[in-house]
């Protein structure tokens, strides 16, 4: 099957574990590397300048393992003091938590200053640390864990794998390069689906369906935040709702993000840079397959087909925006739905299409609970418009975002989340920061 080895490589760089929301982990992972290059010091001193996304994307969401604890501050303090940069979005999953008084007291000495860092990606972070007479530098940009400058006393100890840099010795090459994804369209992910040898794609998926699954599992049995999720499966059991397919695929859906917005330590696999896409591109599908009797083979090219379109989506959107990205994984388990129940391309086609000219006015104004209500509406909206499809329904061409063919749509929703939501995104910021 041609572009195989991209394909692979692609799935291996977007779906990761992490513990966390993925952008104070990516702090964390900053500090934890920072102390690190202090030799292992903690510093007295922290100047920490960051993009807008990434100050919202902060401050409201819990830090696993950190008591309850939320904001950048928190998320500093438990990656400086306690983690491991090793593990990348894992660096505070194994912690010894005897010495998050240490953390609180890193937090209450007011040890950083945090900057908003005008003219810069829209995910970026810089520490500048002093410890002593020694300085130490990190930048991460448009990655989670993309280096692009780790420094001691203003000399690099980031080598470069890709240029003529002269590499300091002992130095670490921890900048990412990521694969291109301009040849993937929804018709060759559909193709390469039914194409590509399932002993290739099925240990990460089963990884997939293993660590969501339980963390949704986890969300139905505890009230994490507003625990939308456990809500809508006690208004089935009062007879609210109904005891339906989207109904039930709402809740385990929506259930992993009331527990991972709230601490819950269990870890995600993420996809896009993010847990809470990851989720909603995965648990749908595992529900839906588990519901509607589908085997497990069948379950695992569904998942490729989520995880690749979700991928595709939000190639054009970029990491972070005021673009809800769970409604770009809700499209993506859209059409993956349509694929699983044997539809065609342009069922399935209609499917993503369908969600995508729905939801895609739905903002992203950080990571908190609320991401779980936005995840079950968007999982909501993404089954009826698999059924639509099914019925052979959707919209017609250039009715409001809608284009000539879905790679269109796709193009579409890219200029509204990268251009046309520039200013919501700067208005959803300074609300939050003046309240």
């Amino acid at each position: 099957m041609e572009n195989t080895d991209k394909i692979l490589r692609i799935l291996n760089e977007e779906i990761v574990p992490a513990e966390g929301c993925t952008e104070p982990i990516a702090l964390a992972y900053a500090a934890a590397l920072v102390t690190k290059i202090l030799g292992g010091r903690i510093a007295g001193k922290m100047d920490v300048y960051l993009s807008g996304n990434m100050i919202k994307n902060v401050k409201s969401v819990h830090i696993p393992n950190s008591q309850g604890k939320v904001g950048i501050e928190y998320a500093i303090g438990m990656g400086a003091i306690l983690g491991d940069p090793g593990k990348k979005l894992m660096v505070i999953s194994e912690i010894d938590t005897s010495r998050l008084p240490q953390v609180r007291k890193f937090v209450e000495e007011k040890v950083v200053t945090v900057h908003l860092e005008e003219d810069c990606p829209k995910l970026y972070i810089r520490i500048e640390a002093m410890c002593g007479n020694d300085k130490a530098v990190v930048a991460v940009s448009d990655f989670h864990t993309n280096v692009t400058r780790a420094e001691l006393n203003g000399v690099s100890v980031l080598k470069s794998s890709d240029n003529n840099c002269s590499r300091q010795e002992g130095s670490e090459d921890l900048s990412e390069h990521y694969t291109d994804r301009s040849f993937l369209t929804v018709d060759k992910i559909c193709r390469y689906a039914r194409e590509i040898d399932l002993s290739l794609i099925a240990p990460l998926f089963e990884k997939v369906i293993l660590y969501n699954s339980a963390i949704a599992r986890e969300g139905l049995l505890n009230a994490y935040g507003i625990a939308i999720g456990k809500t809508i499966q006690e208004g089935i059991r009062d007879g609210v709702y109904g005891d339906d397919l989207k109904n039930n695929i709402s809740s385990f859906t929506a259930a992993g993000s009331d527990a991972r917005m709230n601490g819950c330590p269990l870890p995600v696999m993420t996809t896009s840079g993010s847990g809470n896409q990851g989720m909603t591109c995965s648990l749908p599908i595992i529900k839906f397959c588990e519901m509607k009797g589908i085997g497990h083979d069948d379950m695992i090219r569904a998942l490729f087909v989520s995880h690749l379109i979700t991928i595709h989506i939000k190639e054009v959107i970029g990491r972070l925006s005021a673009y809800c990205g769970a409604m770009a994984a809700s499209a993506g388990a859209s059409g993956a739905m349509a694929f699983a129940d044997g539809l065609s391309p342009r069922q399935v086609k209609m499917a993503v299409e369908t969600t995508l000219a729905t939801v895609s006015g739905v903002i992203c104004d950080g990571a908190k609970s609320s991401c779980a209500t936005k995840i079950a509406t968007g999982i909501s909206m993404a089954v009826d418009a698999y059924y639509a499809a099914k019925k052979g329904r959707s919209f017609n061409d250039g009715e409001g975002i809608v284009g000539r063919n879905i790679e269109s749509t796709i193009t579409h929703v890219g200029t509204l989340g990268c251009d046309g939501m520039l200013t919501t995104d700067d208005v959803i910021l300074h609300i939050m920061l003046d309240d």
